[in-house]
């Protein structure tokens, strides 16, 4: 198994999950973990967006700034995860043992998957059409997806996070579904103990 979680999309959630993820490094239930995330970003919407009213960000950042500086920063603080650059997934078929993600260079496994990319009805990752529905939080004639779950959970280890969950298209929203899905996640290889992972001065 190449991976233990493979997250798929590079924006906002995808990039929260992995940051939260790899910060649980030093947690005996999470030391061993091989994380890695395919950082395909060409679709996403902080291209063109620029953020005045979310906490802790500088009035006028903008996306575009983000997604170059979120990989950068995954990079210094958690080097073990495993950034994956220039691949867009194009199928994930489930195994017996988790998933196999083939990219349009190469396959990847994993025991879990967080699918973690926009929520336009462009979406054509092959083994996810049975969950696809209208969004239940986005403007009808905008056409706008999500990929029916509960509680990100799609099915027993495929998870979604950010808008494709159906949550609204603000970015502090969809860096807190990542965010959620990483404590599920860690949560899960922590024994069922609720998890969180917090840095103290």
């Amino acid at each position: 198994m190449d991976y233990d979680v493979l997250i798929i999309g590079g924006g906002a959630a995808g990039m929260s999950c992995a940051l939260v993820l790899g910060s649980a490094v030093n947690k005996p239930f999470a030391e061993n973990k091989k994380i890695g995330i395919i950082l395909h970003q060409k679709t996403s919407h902080l291209q063109n967006a620029i953020f005045n009213n979310v906490l802790g960000l500088e009035p006028g950042t903008t996306g575009a700034s983000i997604l170059e500086n979120g990989p950068k920063q995954l990079q210094h603080l958690y080097p073990h995860v495993n950034q994956i650059l220039k691949e867009k997934v194009i199928a994930i078929d489930q195994t017996t043992d988790g998933f196999l993600i083939r990219t349009n260079k190469t396959n990847y496994t994993s025991k879990i998957a967080v699918v973690a990319v926009g929520y336009t009805n462009l979406l054509n990752i092959k083994g996810l059409e049975a969950y696809i529905e209208s969004h239940p939080r986005a403007n009808s004639e905008k056409n706008r997806i999500w990929l029916k779950n509960t509680d990100h959970i799609i099915t027993e280890n495929l998870y979604v996070a950010g808008t494709l969950a159906g949550w609204r298209s603000q970015f502090a929203i969809a860096s807190g579904s990542g965010a959620q899905v990483a404590t599920d996640i860690l949560t899960l290889w922590n024994d069922g103990k609720h998890t969180k992972i917090h840095d103290k001065i």
